[in-house]
C-alpha cells in the first residue's frame, strides 16, 4: 500500500499553539516500525501546481498565500502564522491527497499521512486550513476525465465548509458531512448531505447515524472514488470534538466505510483530517488503527484483482 507523508515540513509553532503538529511525525515513526506495515511504500507527495490548486481556490488567494501577502487578519483565521514552510506544506499536503487518489484508482486505497483540510474555501484559509486537499483532488481526477463522478465522505467532528462550498457547483461530486452540530465553524456551508450530531453523541448512535447517511449516499452512485476525511476528533478525549467516541467506536466506523466502499468497488484515498487529544499519542493510536483498516481493506482488494478471470 502506497502511503504519502508530509511529516519532512513539520510546521515550528510559537510555544503553547493548540495544534499537535508531532502528530504527524510521530504517526509516520509508528507505521515503520509496526511489522504489518513493513512491506508498504512512504513516499514524499509531490506539491501542488498552481494549476491544480487555483481549480477550487482563487487565483488572488493563492497568490496571497505563495508570496506572503496574506493580512493579519487572514493568518489569525488560519490559526498558523505564514511562512515559507507553511507554503510549501500546504502544497505537499494536497500533492498527498492527489497522489493517493491516483494511486488508489490502481490498488483500490491509498493513504495520505496528513490531509483532510477541509476549512479551507475558495477565497479564504480558516481552521488550520490553508489549501482544500479534497476539492482539489476531486476537480483534478474531473479535469482530467479520470473520474466521472466521486463522493467526499467527511468524518472530521466540524463540518467540512470548505469542501462544500468549494464543490457545490460540482454535481459529479457528492459531499457527506458527519459532525457535531454545535461546534466549529460558526458558519457551515450546506454539503450534499450534512449529518448534525448532539453534543455528546455516543458510539452506537454515531454509527446508526452513519449508516443511515450512507444509504442515502448511495442514491446518488455509483462512484468512481472516494476521499475519506477519516477525522480522529469525534473521539470522547478530544478538546475540540464534544462527541463521545470511544477508540472502539472509532474503529468499527472504519470498518462500516471501508466495507461500504469494498461493497461497491469504489476506490478511495484516505486522509488524516483532525486530532486534538490532550495525548498526542491517543491521536497517533486512533490514526494508526485507521490506517490498519486501511491496510486490511488494500490486501482484499489485491486478493480482488489477483482471481481468475479478473
Amino acid at each position: 500500500m502506497q502511503l504519502f507523508y508530509t511529516d519532512l515540513f513539520e510546521l515550528p509553532l510559537p510555544d503553547g499553539h493548540r495544534f499537535p503538529m508531532s502528530k504527524y511525525r510521530l504517526l509516520r515513526e509508528r507505521l515503520v516500525s509496526d511489522p504489518f506495515f513493513c512491506d508498504d511504500v512512504f513516499l514524499i507527495p509531490p506539491p501542488a501546481t498552481l494549476e491544480q490548486i487555483t481549480l477550487a481556490h482563487d487565483l488572488a488567494y493563492v497568490d496571497r498565500v505563495l508570496h506572503g501577502g496574506l493580512s493579519e487578519a487572514e493568518q489569525k483565521r488560519i490559526g498558523f502564522p505564514w511562512t515559507e514552510a507553511m507554503v510549501e506544506r500546504s502544497r505537499r499536503s494536497s500533492g498527498a491527497t492527489l497522489a493517493a487518489a491516483t494511486a488508489a484508482l490502481t490498488e483500490g486505497v491509498a493513504v495520505n499521512l496528513a490531509g483532510g483540510t477541509h476549512h479551507a474555501m475558495r477565497d479564504a484559509g480558516e481552521g488550520y486550513c490553508i489549501f482544500n486537499d479534497a476539492a482539489i483532488t476531486m476537480l483534478e481526477m474531473l479535469r482530467q476525465g479520470r473520474i466521472r463522478r466521486g463522493v467526499v465522505i467527511d468524518l472530521d467532528v466540524h463540518q467540512g465548509n470548505g469542501t462544500a462550498q468549494i464543490l457545490a457547483g460540482s454535481p459529479e461530486v457528492f459531499t457527506l458531512s458527519v459532525h457535531c452540530a454545535k461546534n466549529f465553524p460558526a458558519r457551515k456551508h450546506p454539503s450534499s448531505l450534512d449529518v448534525d450530531l448532539d453534543i455528546g453523541t455516543t458510539d452506537q448512535v454515531y454509527l446508526h447515524r452513519l449508516s443511515e447517511a450512507l444509504l442515502q449516499v448511495d442514491a446518488f452512485g455509483p462512484y468512481d472514488l472516494a476521499i475519506y476525511l477519516a477525522g480522529a476528533d469525534p473521539y470522547e478525549g478530544d478538546r475540540l470534538g464534544n462527541l463521545k467516541l470511544t477508540q472502539q467506536g472509532l474503529s468499527a466506523r472504519d470498518q462500516m466505510v471501508f466495507e461500504w466502499l469494498e461493497n461497491r468497488s469504489v476506490p478511495v484515498a484516505v486522509a488524516m483530517a483532525g486530532g486534538y487529544a490532550r495525548e498526542v499519542e491517543k491521536i497517533v493510536d486512533i490514526h494508526h488503527a485507521t490506517i490498519g483498516r486501511a491496510k486490511e481493506h488494500w490486501l482484499r482488494c489485491r486478493q480482488a484483482l489477483q482471481r481468475p478471470g479478473l
